[in-house]
């Protein structure tokens, strides 16, 4: 049973956790560092928010550990989790988690994008490392506060990448910073989202079905705006709303992108334009939600010697030339990322550079590449390939997980710009400085969107 905690409003809790860092934050900076000096035996008090769907694959990922309480505002989307953890406590606000739960030492975040931030960031101010699913917010300005709140806690951090602790991951970005393939100027990153998996292309619904028993819709929406409860929107299926989600390319970007992006060093592009999409930008349906595909151009600087390099992202089932691939099978399924430098390529066929020797990258034209020795290991390795882990790890003591939410915010960062794009039409020149899109003033709201109000970070 819920356990039944005094009623609190949004604005009630967030000030709450705002005084809570001037008053309780060095207490609790200090037990965090002590927990983090314990022993790396010692098993950390857990709560999972967001237990159902991928949460609950989460749950499973960190099962050596205190699984203290389970949140999931959707009840029915958690039955799986509630039964295998009966003596877990539950909750369907996580607010009231937090605000109930003392004993814990993190949290993994595995809501839909729009709430990322809220809970994130409220955890960290009390304290509490976090696990967050990617991408890691839904706009830029959340993923800045991310990155600042990580830092300014000291806080164990991990964005739910889990290509990023793979073998071959780490392999593919020792063989590119190694010279292997040459200078990079050139990527090409896609996917098979959304089509098939989540409806985008289409317009908000206008009926209104009575809200499921078990649901908290309140809780869902969060900050985003209200609208009335429907079945497109959940489970699953809030991807592709703008509102919600992060479209194609927050969600299998920051996948794809992650192995050519760490090597390569990118930090934000300086500008991303919208090559084609359907429906177009000024159509009604994309008012609501994603296209059904499209392809945008992202722009990379110069860092240091290294050449600026131009990026382009596909989705929907659109690919790049087929001659890139020399006469390799196109990986179509989740997609993958065409790196070519001045003296090859090298093709990751997934959403990550590869866990097992089977299935690791590919250095192409393969006949160039007979006889090629891959570099000696420069990296850390992640306990097991696993993502969750290296997270763990950090929490008892250990270095700090490779995608932590400093790197992490700019990843999410580059690729949400070119939602921007897909939003305003328009080419994005970018002004990271002052995160703003240069003489684009339309394209304020979906860099910091306003939120419900009650609701403020």
């Amino acid at each position: 049973m819920t356990p039944k905690l005094a009623r609190i409003t949004r604005r009630d809790f967030i000030a709450g956790a705002g005084a809570s860092v001037g008053g309780l934050a060095a207490s609790r900076a200090l037990r965090a560092q002590d927990r983090r000096r314990g022993a790396a035996n010692d098993k950390l008090n857990i709560g999972i928010i967001g237990a159902g769907g991928r949460g609950e694959e989460d749950l499973k990922a960190v099962r050596g550990e205190n699984i203290v309480a389970l949140c999931d505002c959707d009840f029915r989307n958690a039955a799986n989790s509630f039964r295998s953890y009966p003596n877990a406590q539950r909750y369907q606000d996580w607010r009231k988690m937090l605000e109930a739960e003392k004993s814990l030492d993190a949290v993994v975040v595995a809501t839909p994008d729009h709430n990322h931030a809220f809970i994130s960031v409220s955890a960290m101010r009390m304290g509490k490392h976090v696990y967050c699913e990617k991408p890691l917010t839904r706009t830029v300005w959340e993923a800045r506060l991310m990155a600042r709140t990580a830092a300014e806690n000291k806080v164990a951090t991990q964005m739910g990448t889990q290509g990023h602790a793979f073998e071959g991951s780490r392999r593919a970005v020792e063989v590119i910073r190694s010279g292997g393939i040459g200078e990079v100027r050139e990527l090409h990153v896609w996917t098979d989202r959304p089509a098939g998996w989540w409806p985008q292309g289409i317009e908000r619904p206008q009926d209104e079905p009575p809200i499921p028993h078990g649901l908290d819709w309140d809780v869902w929406l969060g900050p985003a705006p209200y609208r009335p409860y429907h079945s497109a929107y959940v489970p699953f299926k809030w991807r592709g709303f703008w509102d919600f989600g992060s479209g194609a390319i927050g969600d299998m970007g920051i996948h794809n992108l992650d192995t050519a992006y760490w090597a390569l060093e990118l930090g934000v592009p300086t500008s991303v334009e919208l090559k084609d999409c359907s429906p177009q930008p000024d159509e009604p349906r994309m008012k609501q939600t994603g296209p059904l595909w499209s392809i945008i151009e992202l722009n990379f600087p110069a860092r240091g010697p290294k050449p600026p390099v131009k990026m382009t992202w596909y989705d929907g089932g659109k690919l790049p030339p087929a001659e890139l691939f020399h006469g390799e099978p196109i990986p179509k399924a989740d997609g993958g990322s065409l790196i070519i430098g001045g003296k090859g390529t090298l093709l990751t066929r997934t959403w990550h550079g590869g866990q097992s020797e089977s299935d690791m990258f590919r250095l192409l034209p393969r006949k160039d590449f007979a006889g090629y020795e891959l570099p000696a290991p420069t990296l850390p390795r992640a306990p097991e390939q696993s993502h969750h882990q290296e997270w763990i790890a950090a929490c008892k003591g250990g270095p700090m997980p490779l995608s932590n939410f400093g790197y992490a915010a700019t990843l999410t960062e580059a690729l949400l710009l070119g939602n921007v794009a897909l939003r305003t039409g328009r080419k994005i020149e970018w002004d990271a400085a002052s995160m703003q899109a240069k003489g684009c003033p339309e394209a304020d709201p979906y860099i910091r969107a306003p939120y419900r109000s009650g609701w403020t970070l």
